[in-house]
């Protein structure tokens, strides 16, 4: 069999294994792109999986690059995409995607396992630590009222805490009286 024939009976297989997979998208004829973890999650990265003209007598292009993963580090796009080559290899002159994309989901943990711990470093070093200096600070800017002001507050307002409907309008008889009319 050809490269050609193969990549078609692969390209058929997998349409009807993922046909009502949300986390699976058909870019183009030879390439394929999966989800694995929830959307949106640190634990979540999206692989991308290409056939060069001669697939699968050799190994496909394997990519991390897109915006999806911009939470992955560097290190970790390299990590996994070096242990996705290592499955290909054994898969070589077979059709390998489904087999790589079951692969990944079912290692996901171990594969994103070096990005949580650095995911944690980098809250620890975001979050500054207050001391009890700074709360007993924030506690203090609250306004104390003595109670003839906090019956006053209370007439001017209803049940909930607001102000009266129409407390700002103007009366406009009174300003019309107090302004006069143009011919005076």
């Amino acid at each position: 069999m050809s490269c050609s024939s193969d990549q078609e009976d692969e390209r058929e297989v997998l349409r009807s294994i993922f046909d009502a997979d949300e986390n699976f998208i058909e870019v183009n004829s030879t390439t394929f792109q999966y989800k694995f973890g929830e959307d949106g999650h640190t634990q979540s990265f999206l692989l991308e999986i290409s056939w060069p003209l001669d697939y699968p007598t050799c190994l496909p292009n394997i990519n991390l690059d897109a915006f999806y993963n911009k939470h992955i580090t560097s290190k970790v796009k390299e990590t996994i995409t070096y242990r996705i080559k290592e499955q290909c290899e054994m898969c070589l002159g077979t059709a390998m995607t489904y087999s790589i994309f079951d692969w990944a989901k079912e290692h996901l943990h171990e594969l994103l396992e070096d990005n949580q711990e650095q995911e944690e470093e980098r809250r620890e070093k975001q979050i500054p630590k207050e001391d009890s200096n700074t709360q007993s600070k924030k506690k203090d800017k609250r306004e104390i009222l003595t109670k003839a002001q906090k019956r006053r507050h209370a007439d001017r307002t209803n049940f909930k805490g607001e102000r009266e409907r129409g407390w700002n309008w103007v009366d406009v008889v009174k300003h019309l009286s107090k302004t006069g009319s143009k011919d005076q």
